[in-house]
């Protein structure tokens, strides 16, 4: 019990949380004013569940795509959506933002009533909203491709750590392409690093979901990646794909494993068609060949 309670601290740490002593954290964690997930009880309505949480009705209708007429059945989680700010810094840019709450870029922009297409500036601080079954995701940082040069991580600031999704393990992964791997992973601190995988590909073959989960961006990324997607997986997991010719999805759009997320291209830094894929875990990129099946 002692060990336990000595790694629950580190990892306390480690998040950036406060260490909690285990009654005052129960107390937390079973206070339905700072809940952000919610459990209802036999006999429940969601007016009764919105005075005890503190939260407007409307407010858990949106965040968790409830339809008229509004009932709930005991068992059911729903999502309490707390307010969350984000102060930007200086160098971010609502691409990281949106990738770091996991949240889509055009939702926080209409939140907080922006143009999704006009630049953030330091020290504007940005509402961000709760979105359905989104939980907090991964940042990306550019990645050098085929023919680039390494760039700067792009400055990003990590979400609460009570926003945190638990960590899971890795989704079954399928392949988003079938194209050979014509440039391998390359980890951090090594010359020519690498963030993903480039696969060849003819300019408009299909690119396809790894795994099902919710697209957090669509559209033009940094210019290393060219048009991209990202999708949110279970836990903390993201895959990304770049360099792409046409994106056929769009933010906050749910996809199943195998569906057509984009078309094979040369934008971005690429010198030909083809797929640049990541895998990434808690912010961090990873081998995607580690997780796909053996070919």
């Amino acid at each position: 019990m002692r060990r336990a309670a000595l790694l629950a601290g580190v990892v306390a740490l480690w998040l950036g949380a406060p260490v909690l002593s285990q009654s005052a954290a129960e107390k937390r964690a079973d206070d339905p004013r700072t809940a952000t997930e919610y459990v209802v009880k036999p006999g429940e309505t969601l007016g009764g569940i919105a005075n005890r949480v503190e939260v407007p009705r409307i407010l858990i209708i949106e965040a968790n795509g409830l339809k008229a007429p509004y009932l709930v059945r005991a068992g059911q989680k729903l999502v309490i959506p707390r307010r969350r700010t984000h102060t930007v810094k200086d160098g971010e840019t609502g691409f990281a933002i949106a990738l770091d709450y996991g949240v889509p870029w055009s939702a926080i922009a209409a939140a907080n009533g922006l143009d999704p297409k006009t630049a953030v500036k330091a020290g504007q601080k940005l509402a961000i909203p709760t979105i359905a079954k989104v939980a907090a995701a991964t940042v990306p940082a550019p990645a050098p491709t085929a023919s680039a040069a390494p760039s700067p991580e792009p400055t990003a600031s990590a979400a609460p750590a009570a926003k945190l999704p638990p960590d899971t393990k890795a989704p079954r992964f399928v392949w988003p392409h079938s194209g050979k791997v014509r440039r391998d992973y390359s980890p951090r601190g090594k010359s020519g690093w690498h963030d993903g995988i480039d696969l060849t590909a003819d300019k408009g073959d299909a690119v396809r979901a790894a795994a099902a989960g919710k697209v957090i961006f669509a559209g033009q990324g940094p210019k290393e990646y060219g048009l991209t997607v990202i999708i949110h997986h279970t836990g903390r997991w993201t895959t990304t794909y770049s360099f792409l010719d046409k994106v056929t999805v769009k933010d906050g759009e749910a996809v199943k494993q195998g569906e057509r997320i984009g078309l094979a291209g040369d934008t971005g830094l690429a010198t030909s068609p083809q797929v640049h894929f990541e895998v990434r875990r808690n912010r961090v990129a990873l081998d995607p060949v580690d997780y796909l099946p053996a070919r």
